[in-house]
């Protein structure tokens, strides 16, 4: 559909096309998230206590990934149906749930990079007080991220179309020529909140949520990769452990890059355009059509995120090749644990 030549009064048209959008994607995200992440759990759940190389922080980023996906069905019957008959309760825990699996998501993909990359700098300094205090992270994790996340509901208005601000109201009275019943998610109108408040939120956002996470992401990344370089004999004398670590690290900084940078890219964009504070039509609707697309991809980890436990994880390969982990295996490993030789039985 050709958006060219359409000014600020053809609101209608965008939502259809950004109905068209979500619909399609997200039917075509369910089936195979919810099988990859409920295989990732049901394979994490035996190795958690097994091996101390991160398990623990991808079985929550699983977890993450499918309360989001049980959520999907509902969406994908809004958008095709232009309506929402579930509630209000509903609509905003759903609405809620896609924030709290994004940045979730975000938190335990640094997680997982800053324990394989301390792994391979200081193996030693791992043991089973560190072990126990991984659950604490997950759980201050998840704390936190629920409690960060909810200005993103609180912020909607669903009473009246009487808060929304001057950019957006265009577009919030003209959601009936489309809608068959009540509006939901980002379709809900604003509060009205001041300039400055609103600005300082965005800036907490993209600062938490987005520029910190890739530094650090970025920063295990190449401390991994330099390790490689050096050729002297260490605690992991193993290169083949450093290279597996560094192609999960990878995996990581490349999940991130493509699922949560475009959307912390137009965030602060379409913001602007429903503040009002962009006056060029043509400008404004090429965000309402970008962002969309960019949401979309933040969804696309819950697909993607198994994919890098397959082929990045030793135990998915473990789990695949014996269906049953023999007890003698289970014995052998705690005495190579014993013996200081845990590296070679791990990934």
């Amino acid at each position: 559909m050709n958006f060219a030549n359409n000014t600020c009064n053809t609101t209608t048209d965008l939502q259809e096309y950004q109905h068209k959008v979500y619909a399609v994607v997200y039917s075509l995200l369910l089936l195979p998230g919810l099988l990859g992440n409920g295989l990732a759990i049901y394979v994490f759940r035996v190795y958690v206590k097994e091996t101390k190389k991160a398990v623990v922080f991808m079985m929550n980023l699983a977890v993450a990934d499918l309360l989001q996906l049980l959520s999907l069905p509902l969406r994908i019957y809004y958008y095709l149906y232009n309506s929402w008959p579930f509630g209000h309760p509903l609509c905003m825990i759903c609405f809620y749930l896609k924030y709290v699996n994004m940045y979730a998501s975000i938190y335990f993909l640094v997680c997982v990079s800053v324990r394989r990359c301390e792994l391979i700098m200081r193996p030693l300094r791992y043991d089973a007080s560190r072990r126990k205090s991984d659950a604490l992270i997950c759980a201050c994790g998840w704390l936190l991220v629920c409690l960060g996340c909810l200005p993103f509901p609180l912020l909607r208005n669903p009473s009246s179309e009487q808060n929304s601000n001057a950019g957006d109201r265009l577009l919030n009275s003209e959601v009936g020529a489309l809608q068959n019943g009540p509006v939901c998610f980002s379709e809900l109108p604003m509060r009205t909140v001041s300039y400055p408040a609103a600005w300082a939120l965005l800036i907490i956002a993209e600062l938490l949520g987005f520029i910190i996470p890739l530094v650090l992401v970025s920063a295990c990344t190449f401390l991994t990769a330099w390790s490689l370089r050096d050729k002297t004999e260490g605690a992991i004398a193993d290169r083949g452990e450093k290279r597996r670590a560094l192609k999960i690290l990878l995996s990581c900084a490349l999940v991130f890059l493509l699922c949560f940078a475009p959307y912390h890219v137009t965030m602060p964009l379409d913001f602007l355009v429903k503040a009002g504070a962009l006056k060029s039509c043509s400008l404004r609707n090429t965000i309402r059509m970008c962002h969309p697309v960019t949401l979309c991809l933040a969804s696309l980890n819950c697909s993607l995120d198994p994919i890098m436990y397959y082929f990045t994880t030793h135990e998915f390969w473990r789990r695949f090749s014996k269906p049953e982990i023999p007890e003698s295996m289970t014995f052998s490993r705690r005495m190579s644990c014993l013996t200081g030789g845990e590296g070679q039985e791990e990934e």
